[in-house]
């Protein structure tokens, strides 16, 4: 071996059965800090890196419903907050409410009148939340405080409540008179204008005289002359009357209440030269519930006591409502006012059928003898009360108005207090929902009106003071008069809004029949449905058939006679009502008497106050749906079909009455409103479909987030010799992520794929589908709703940045990638919305009806000689019926082309 290769094999590595020599101390400790190094590199990653980053995505991407709440409550929404709402009113706070309210006299302007208006600011104070401060806020019409109140709802954003004041002209009464005067001037009968009580009503008997027999708004005077006779005092009873040579100059009319609001009694007499009127309580209208079928009269059974009597409003209604002399503006206190041309001329009163009979025959058996009529009243300014209530939303621009009147003209168990007990319960529920985190999407403001039996003037005052507000901001409006008078349910609405009252009637169940629902009850009668009805009692038969459903939806439309009025005939805001009211077999309800009494609420009318209920829950889900809605649950086709039967109808009038009218045009225009009603259906699915799509694609995010950070968490616990159990199906379970907690559980929207919706534009063309009731309202499931605190963005507008979308759904930063599409989807949602709340408001024209121009709603309005009921096309109808015009029937054929045409081009959606 030479030199070389000996130093070669110096080098051969030792076998590996030798035992290795040590390694130096220095690369141990290099070894052992590389692994720790790693280890906390990879803690760090996670807890600094990894879990922030994802934190905050799943912070946008969940927007968990169930993060816990201010006051450390849950959010609710969707059917879980229904659920909760429905458990929540109930018997005994209702009968506790109606005994509050309905106990004590409340005229409107009185003493009483502002203890309920304080009585249910405390309601309102106690239910939702509201710290009530050192000064009770009460504010003039007109102030900076008032006006500011209900200027600054939209950037309210907690519950706030409080009282607005208005001066309207008003009178009560001074002294009446009723007289028989023979021929040779002496009285030979003088009414007892009183009612006549007993102790068996003991709230009737103590307050009996604390509000006289009178009609609110009546002319003062002292007249006398011959008695006529008018039936219903209706337009064609005056004119079969005139036909027949009567003349009414210097005559004292009477009348029998029914068929048309009082007040054009009054005004068709007025017109005709006569002095006075009279107006009575006619027993043939009392169906089968009288004496003379064997019922005792009250207190003592169901028949009607024949010295009650109706008071009431003889304002012109179908001229304008409200304050009389300050008819388009608010009756602020120091406001420069008008004569007031709404109310009546010449003297009436109120009296019963016992002294009507007696009248009546005294007439026919003295010859030659007159009657005597005196009213003095006392007409003043007078201050009301609206009190009113505020529940702000996520989209605070966009308000749910809800109302209730208060003021009753006695003590009024039925009217309004019915309502009030009703809507006392339905403010419990939602405070109830307050509780525990809840929050609607839209606002809702709760108003209790004051002065509605005087002429709607709260609710009127409060439109015509905020024009605007209303105008912007206000989606729908829900009325609740009277909720209980008998066994039946009916509803009346916006054509817009039929499936949706129907729908939410039938989730209510029927307050005294098990398996059926409120809806059911429209076929209701009352308990003591036996007996002979008279043969001519018209307003009976009447109130059955505005009872009755005028489209096979089974909601009537409405004309007037309560507060939707102004919102609906004056703003176009789409308006809905409802509750229970007498039928045949009920007992009778002694409208405006002392009788309306809470004893014979609780014995005859609703006994154990389940119906009372049942209202509250319906109007509660109503307002729950309305509220928190992604898309409105408006059906303008519905709407759109409807003007085209009341075209039908007009066309037959024209036949009739025999005016030549071309209805080709305005047959076309309501067409185009059809197709233009089809494609915002299409929209509204397919913007309610991209919206459902985000979310989906959210929240598959959100598990892969989930996922990786599982992987990572299970790295670490791996590291440190710890076993790594479940993953993102385990976090799914035990949290609840997916589709439920965006959707509301298990009432997701149902967003209709395009075949679908195409299925169902199809059937919309047809009008068996239009009425059966299909629930086409933005194809919204009636539960359905989605998270609110991701809806939140719907409130921003155009101009809103990154930091505003961010602040809205409470997140430091949003990611990149939803940005854009939740901006384009909400926009498109914002846009949809307004599209169908401006349905409605395209029928008012600016012009208003000829000779009542307050009113400006062109499709439906109160007949000019109905003051209730509703007239459909109430300028053309009445141009071709009452006019027989064919000029102006061709103008308002032409200006419903011109409102049609352009409500089409506006409800269009343009790619």
């Amino acid at each position: 071996m030479d030199d070389g290769e000996k130093r070669r094999g110096d080098y051969i590595p030792l076998p590996v059965t030798e035992v290795p020599v040590s390694l130096p101390k220095a690369t141990r400790r290099s070894r052992f800090f590389r692994l720790f190094v790693a280890f906390f590199s990879l803690l760090a990653f996670h807890y600094f890196i990894a879990l922030p980053i994802a934190q905050h995505r799943a912070q946008f991407l969940a927007s968990d419903p169930t993060a816990a709440h201010p006051h450390g409550k849950k959010h609710l929404w969707g059917k879980e907050a229904e659920k909760l709402f429905l458990s929540v009113p109930n018997e005994e706070s209702a009968i506790a409410a109606s005994r509050l309210f309905a106990t004590k006299p409340h005229l409107a302007g009185s003493e009483g009148d502002l203890k309920t208006a304080k009585d249910w600011l405390a309601v309102l104070q106690n239910e939702l939340g509201i710290e009530a401060g050192s000064e009770e806020p009460i504010f003039p019409a007109g102030s900076d405080d008032s006006r500011s109140a209900t200027l600054s709802i939209p950037k309210t954003h907690k519950p706030k409540a409080w009282i607005d004041v208005y001066y309207p002209v008003m009178n009560t009464p001074l002294d009446r008179t009723l007289e028989v005067v023979n021929k040779d001037g002496e009285v030979v009968w003088s009414a007892e204008l009183e009612e006549v009580v007993d102790e068996t009503d003991p709230e009737a008997a103590e307050y009996y005289l604390s509000v006289p027999t009178f009609h609110g708004l009546s002319a003062a005077g002292d007249v006398q002359g011959k008695l006529i006779y008018a039936n219903y005092g209706r337009k064609e009873d005056y004119d079969a009357l005139v036909a027949k040579g009567v003349n009414f100059t210097g005559a004292v009319v009477i009348a029998r209440y029914g068929a048309i609001f009082r007040g054009l009694k009054i005004q068709g007499a007025q017109e005709l030269g006569a002095a006075g009127v009279l107006i009575y309580s006619d027993l043939r209208d009392d169906g089968p519930v009288t004496v003379e079928n064997g019922y005792l009269p009250y207190p003592y059974g169901p028949a009607r006591n024949l010295n009650s009597v109706q008071r009431g409003s003889v304002q012109f209604l179908s001229k304008y409502p409200g304050d009389p002399t300050t008819p388009g503006y608010a009756a602020y206190e120091n406001i420069t006012r008008t004569k007031g041309e709404n109310i009546p001329k010449i003297p009436s009163i109120p009296i019963s059928a016992a002294n009507a009979a007696t009248l009546l025959s005294l007439i026919e058996l003295e010859d030659g003898a007159e009657v005597h009529l005196v009213n003095n009243v006392d007409t003043k300014i007078t201050p009301i009360w609206n009190t009113m209530g505020v529940i702000p939303g996520y989209i605070t621009d966009e308000v749910v108005v809800v109302g209730n009147h208060r003021d009753a003209w006695v003590m009024g168990a039925v009217d309004p207090s019915s309502g009030t007990a009703s809507l006392h319960e339905t403010i419990r529920g939602l405070g109830a929902l307050l509780k525990q985190g809840w929050k609607p999407l839209r606002t809702i403001v709760i108003a209790s009106w004051d002065a509605e039996e005087y002429g709607l003037i709260g609710s009127t005052e409060w439109v015509e003071d905020f024009p605007d507000f209303v105008r912007d901001h206000v989606v729908t409006y829900l009325n609740l008069d009277s909720s209980v008078s008998g066994a039946r349910f009916g509803a009346a609405g916006s054509p817009s809004l039929a499936h949706f009252i129907r729908q939410a009637a039938l989730d209510v169940p029927h307050p005294t029949k098990e398996g059926l629902t409120v809806w059911d009850a429209r076929e209701d009668v009352g308990p003591f449905a036996t007996g002979e009805v008279a043969t001519d009692g018209l307003a009976f038969s009447t109130a059955i058939v505005d009872n009755a459903p005028d489209t096979s939806l089974g909601v009537s439309p409405m004309g007037s006679g309560s507060d939707f009025t102004p919102f609906l005939q004056w703003i176009g805001v789409a308006s809905a009502e409802g509750g229970f009211v007498g039928t045949v077999g009920d007992a009778v309800y002694h409208y405006h008497s002392v009788f309306d009494s809470e004893r014979w609420q609780e014995l005859y009318a609703d006994p154990g106050f389940s119906r009372h209920v049942a209202v509250a829950k319906y109007l509660g889900l109503k307002i729950l749906r309305l509220s928190s809605g992604v898309v409105l649950p408006l059906n303008t086709t519905n709407y759109a079909y409807e003007i085209g039967s009341y075209l039908d109808g007009v066309e037959k009038l024209a036949l009739t009455a025999e005016v030549d009218v071309d209805f080709t045009p305005l047959r076309k225009s309501i067409n185009a409103l059809q197709a233009a009603s089809h494609s915002l259906d299409f929209e509204k699915a397919a913007a309610e479909k991209e919206l459902r799509r985000i979310i989906h694609r959210l929240v598959r995010r959100k598990r892969t987030i989930k996922k990786k950070i599982h992987r990572v968490v299970c790295k670490i616990k791996k590291a440190l010799g710890r076993p790594c159990h479940g993953g993102e199906d385990e976090e799914v379970r035990r949290h609840g992520y997916g589709h439920g907690r965006w959707f509301g559980g298990e009432n997701k929207c149902h967003a209709v794929k395009h075949d679908e919706a195409a299925e169902e534009g199809k059937q919309l063309r047809s009008r068996h589908y239009r009425q059966s009731g299909a629930n086409w309202a933005g194809h919204v499931h009636p539960h359905g709703s989605f998270n609110p605190t991701i809806l939140s963005v719907l409130a921003l507008d155009e101009t809103a940045d990154d930091a505003a979308y961010a602040e809205a759904l409470g997140v430091p930063k949003l990611p990149k990638w939803p940005l854009a599409k939740l901006r384009k989807v909400a926009k498109r949602i914002r846009a949809v919305n307004q599209k169908l709340v401006s349905f409605e408001r395209g029928f008012i024209s600016e012009e208003g009806i000829p000779d009542r121009e307050w009113y400006k709603h062109l499709v439906v309005a109160p007949g000019k000689w109905l003051g209730y009921g509703a007239t459909p096309l109430p300028a053309l109808s009445e141009a071709i019926e009452l006019e027989k015009d064919e000029k102006l029937a061709k103008h308002e054929v032409g200006r419903l082309v011109n409102l049609i045409d352009a409500l089409a081009e506006r409800l269009r959606v343009h790619d």
